[in-house]
């Protein structure tokens, strides 16, 4: 498939962005092994999540799709069934790191799989707390395919070697069905979706300075959720906003969770002109209208904690870099080379061929701002961050992309 972008001379919008992405997938398996019926409107059917749907439905789990809601008959925290094949994540890694969780308590046993891409990813970060808790995971060069033998859990302490929301999920979900209390150390804040639905639906888990503790519950009970506009997809809007001339748009209705708002942060370093509009929350998630305004951006350095907040945007941050004055450094980035792509080499592979300067270095890369691009046939690797934040940078290429 091909699409042409040409260059803007302006962008002035007001618009809506699909539902978010990481709440969708949860508001599907945590309604799963709820008691009661979930309703779930601005799910994203994405690819990702419908793969979340097929694998709860081959568990017993009955779901139901409309055009603005689903429909989650939860089966209870103990009323999954053996499915008859094995479970199918396609390319999503949330599906099958959260799910193992989950699976790793069952009274059957399991097999996972998904696609290429999902095969080279590491599941060593999930395998191992999860051992410790008693689980009997079988691997391949601890990557999928996975055999999971389901059986009885205890609570662990464990000390996370690097953020991560989907490990520290996989964990959680374990926990709801451990023996005893488990307390998980994180090196800094990844996103918290997990704890503030979980506890929606009656878990009891308490966080403060990166300790995240779960005792485990008999029961999750069923509750409604509305489905934010996602930030990550956001952000293509955001940054198209302030890098071309005269552009002025406004992104209503987005989840801006202080864990996923690095992007937001690192573009104010920049000298971004972003303003939240209209702040409130639902279902414990904040929300708000996101008002962007062309901006002359400035170089920064970004690393340390932010970048678990912004994990999926840099992509689309080094775009914005090329249009910024000076010399733009991302690091503490390494979690990049294990994306859909690789996404430091992708990203720089494909914004050379219309005229960036980049280079790799071990944790991110250094990108040169003040660039002038020009047009270029560029290839997504499967990646549909790299095809987005490609997408942007045709915006601003002399010609057609």
């Amino acid at each position: 498939m091909n699409k042409k972008i040409r260059q803007a001379k302006n962008i002035n919008a007001d618009v809506t962005v699909p539902g978010d992405k990481s709440i969708s997938h949860r508001a599907v398996m945590f309604g799963s092994i709820a008691k009661g019926d979930t309703r779930i409107k601005g799910f994203l059917k994405g690819d990702d999540c419908l793969s979340t749907i097929d694998c709860f439905r081959k568990l017993g789990v009955d779901i139901e799709e409309y055009n603005d809601e689903i429909i989650v008959h939860g089966r209870g925290l103990h009323g999954l069934k053996k499915p008859e094949e094995p479970l199918y994540v396609g390319n999503s890694g949330t599906t099958i790191r959260l799910i193992s969780g989950i699976l790793s308590a069952q009274n059957f046993d399991t097999q996972l799989n998904g696609d290429a891409s999902i095969q080279k990813r590491p599941m060593s970060r999930i395998i191992k707390p999860l051992s410790k808790m008693g689980a009997c995971i079988e691997s391949t060069n601890n990557c999928a395919p996975l055999k999971i033998h389901g059986g009885s859990l205890h609570g662990i302490e464990y000390t996370m070697p690097m953020a991560s929301a989907q490990v520290k999920s996989s964990i959680l979900l374990a926990s709801l069905y451990a023996q005893n209390e488990t307390t998980i150390y994180e090196p800094t804040a990844s996103r918290n979706h997990t704890e503030i639905m979980l506890n929606h639906f009656g878990a009891d888990i308490t966080s403060e300075n990166h300790t995240i503790k779960s005792k485990p519950v008999k029961e999750l009970y069923a509750s409604d959720i509305t489905v934010p506009g996602d930030i990550s997809s956001a952000a293509y809007f955001i940054t198209a906003g302030l890098i071309v001339p005269y552009s002025h748009i406004i992104i209503r209705n987005v989840g801006i969770n202080p864990t996923r708002t690095g992007i937001i942060d690192a573009y104010l370093q920049m000298g971004a002109n972003i303003e939240i509009l209209n702040e409130h929350t639902e279902g414990g998630e904040l929300v708000g209208d996101i008002d962007v305004r062309y901006s002359k951006l400035k170089a920064t350095t970004i690393r340390g904690d932010i970048i678990p907040r912004m994990i999926d945007e840099i992509p689309i941050f080094a775009v914005a870099a090329l249009c910024a004055e000076g010399t733009t450094l991302v690091q503490d980035a390494t979690e990049l080379k294990v994306k859909e792509s690789n996404r430091i080499v992708t990203m720089i592979n494909e914004l050379s061929k219309l005229g960036a300067v980049m280079t790799e270095t071990d944790d991110g890369m250094v990108i040169r701002g003040s660039q002038e691009l020009h047009g270029a046939t560029v290839y997504s690797h499967l990646d549909h961050r790299v095809a987005m934040s490609c997408a942007i940078a045709g915006l601003m290429a002399d010609g057609e992309t």
